[in-house]
């Protein structure tokens, strides 16, 4: 087991000057049903799998469109499963439900109800990178971040708006969406490699993360108040704020039993006065 020596973040300055990392295996997209039994059978010969999914993008609020891609790497090969070509197969749903393949993705929950949505099937063995990096002290979420504070490389994101949806996929977006599903693969087996925080070391890291948030709000708020001339007020600190803010809660709850404790009696006045009509 490695000794944890992961940076808690790191910036969009350095991220730029890092190497380009891509996934060099063999990418096969499966578009076509008769493909489907080869793909699945090489994926059940995989002790974990990384994993992801694509859909074409919205650029209106509210819509949303169902998941049109879903790309399963191991080291060596990833299929691409065009779902708006193939649908869901029964086979693939079952890879994700079958508890003795490890799949391994970033925000899974949302890959994993896109997929349900196709097929409904009950997910397990199906774990979240987000959900373990705190443990290992690194609180950048993004795939990009976290990738690039395991290996010193950072991964392209520029085909991520493209249509998913397309008739062909390009050499471009084949490449791409092959690549963050390796790359959350090779994440977790890093993560694994190394020895998780203490509990309380974790809580700490949050804290701090926490306070270096509120002091950089802090600071663009000062900013806006200076050019108005008016002076910012002194600054609370962490466990100032959070008294003030359960304070407001306190508040808050103590006037919501005052509403419901007067409606009650509103009611309660108009029964009677119904009664002696």
């Amino acid at each position: 087991m490695k000794e944890n020596t992961y940076s808690h973040h790191i910036s969009k300055d350095l991220l730029q000057w890092m190497p380009l990392a891509a996934f060099e295996g063999e990418v096969i997209i499966v578009d076509q049903e008769e493909m489907i039994a080869d793909a699945i059978a090489y994926l059940r010969t995989q002790r974990i799998l990384g994993v992801d999914t694509e859909a074409r993008p919205s650029f209106q609020r509210g819509i949303h469109y169902p998941t049109a891609l879903v790309q399963i790497a191991s080291h060596e090969r990833c299929y691409l499963f065009r779902l708006t070509h193939i649908g869901m197969p029964q086979a693939l749903a079952d890879i994700f439900a079958d508890p003795k393949i490890c799949k391994v993705g970033l925000a899974f929950k949302d890959d994993i109800n896109g997929l349900r949505r196709r097929r409904n099937f009950t997910p397990a063995n199906c774990i979240d990178v987000q959900s373990l990096v705190a443990k290992y002290g690194i609180l950048d979420l993004g795939l990009q971040k976290i990738f690039a504070i395991c290996f010193s490389q950072k991964i392209s994101k520029a085909q991520q708006l493209t249509n998913w949806e397309n008739s062909h996929l390009t050499p471009e977006q084949a490449r791409y969406a092959s690549t963050d599903a390796w790359a959350t693969l090779l994440i977790y087996e890093d993560l694994m490699a190394h020895e998780q925080l203490e509990s309380q070391e974790v809580e700490a890291l949050k804290r701090k993360e926490k306070e270096r948030m509120i002091e950089h709000q802090q600071e663009i708020q000062d900013q806006r108040l200076r050019e108005q001339g008016i002076e910012p007020p002194p600054h609370m600190t962490l466990e100032e704020r959070e008294a003030h803010q359960a304070e407001k809660r306190r508040e808050a709850r103590k006037r919501k039993r005052h509403r419901q404790s007067a409606a009650k009696r509103a009611e309660s006045r108009k029964s009677k006065d119904n009664s002696r009509k």
